[in-house]
Order: C-alpha cells, then structure tokens, then sequence
C-alpha cells in the first residue's frame, strides 16, 4: 500500500516514514503543501497523512483543493491543534480521520488500517486467489500443502497483483506504486522481484502465476487461464 506523508517537522517526517516503512508500506515524504498537492494530485496513492500547518499551504487547503479535482483516497489530518473547531474543519474538507500529536506510532498505525479497510477487501487478514492465501498481518504466502514468508517488497507486489486478479500492470506502475517516486534504482528491480515471487508460487504448489504480456505487462492468472 502506497502512502503520501507531508509533514515539514524534518525529525517527526523521519520517524513516521521509519514507522510506516517497517510495517511494509511505500512512502512519499514531502515537507510542504504546494508538493503535497503536486503529489496527491499527479501519484497512485491509496492513502495520505496530511499535518495541517505546513509552508506554502495548510493541510487544509491542500486537502479542499485535492478533494476539489477529484481525489478520493483517504486522508488522515495530523495537527498540534486539538480544538473541536480545528476538527471539524478538517473532516467538513473530506479528511477520513483526525489525529492530534503527539500520538504514538501504534495508534497511527490502527487508525490507518481502519482508514484503508473499505479499500482493501478481505477475509479477514487474508486475501485469497486460486488456490493461494497471503496473510497480510504475517506476510505469509500459503497453498493448501505450503508456505512461504515473502520479503517486504515481494508481499507489497503480490499484495498488488491478488488485488486486481487478471488485470494488467506495468513495470512502471509496479515502480511507482511499490518503490515510490523517489526510488532513485533501476527498475529492472521488478522483474527480478517477480522472478522470485514465480518461483515461490511454484515451490507451495500454486495453481496460479504471473503472465507476462509482452511490452504490456504482468497480471496473475490461474493456471487455467491461456
């Protein structure tokens, strides 16, 4: 899952993208608004932390304005300010959620998965495909005879590709989407990714893999499927 952060606090920026990335989320960190809404306005995200008091912009500006041209993912407000009048402006503008800091990491965290919940459709932890589950709270791919744990990347992609089922995805969507827009390495990074991921679904014995379309793309098929 790919998130937007915009926070201008140099050190709380550092430690929430430090929070954010080690429970296995991509992040693009800007330091104030008129990039935040360059960002929302222009990336593939599924979520954005927005602070309030930001140079260039408010978090509330930015959020009217990106509501205004059509973005709809969620958005969580982060602000110093805890008056009830400060809240209700920001959920009036579209915000999803509102927190006052300081709070702790895992706080964050909750309110994020409770944030994205409505996007990411599941049984529970578990998002199922052919034959195949992968559990999203211990990032474990499974099939009814094994399992296999999957590194942070590889279950970001996997995530992404039992999401859209049969959909193609580009190379360079998957480069956006799991590295993020400031990813400065080469994206021959995802196909290797993929290759590792073929041979772990051809290890637990699944009856689903990940097609390749030439100059198209890649989507994940059951082997049924031509």
């Amino acid at each position: 899952m790919k998130i937007l952060l915009a926070e201008d606090e140099k050190s709380m920026s550092r430690a929430l993208v430090a929070i954010l990335k080690g429970n296995n989320y991509t992040v693009d960190a800007v330091n104030n608004g008129s990039d935040a809404l360059d960002y929302l306005t222009a990336g593939d995200y599924d979520a954005a932390i927005l602070d309030v008091m930001m140079p260039g912009m408010d978090g509330f500006e930015v959020l009217k304005r990106a509501r205004a041209s059509g973005v709809k993912i969620p958005v969580m407000m982060l602000t110093a300010k805890s008056q009830v009048d400060d809240k209700v402006e920001g959920l009036d503008l579209g915000a999803n959620d509102y927190l006052t800091k300081p709070f702790d990491g895992k706080e964050l965290l909750a309110r994020l998965r409770a944030m994205t919940r409505s996007i990411t459709p599941a049984e529970g932890n578990i998002l199922r495909f052919g034959n195949i589950a992968l559990n999203r709270a211990n990032f474990e791919l499974s099939s009814p005879s094994e399992s296999v744990r999957l590194s942070s990347k590889e279950y970001q992609m996997m995530e992404y590709l039992m999401s859209n089922p049969g959909i193609l995805i580009t190379t360079e969507r998957f480069f956006d989407k799991i590295w993020g827009l400031d990813f400065e390495g080469d994206s021959s990074i995802v196909w290797t990714n993929l290759s590792y991921l073929r041979k772990k679904l051809i290890r637990i014995g699944a009856n689903v893999r990940i097609k390749a379309v030439r100059n198209a793309g890649y989507s994940l098929v059951t082997d049924s499927e031509n």
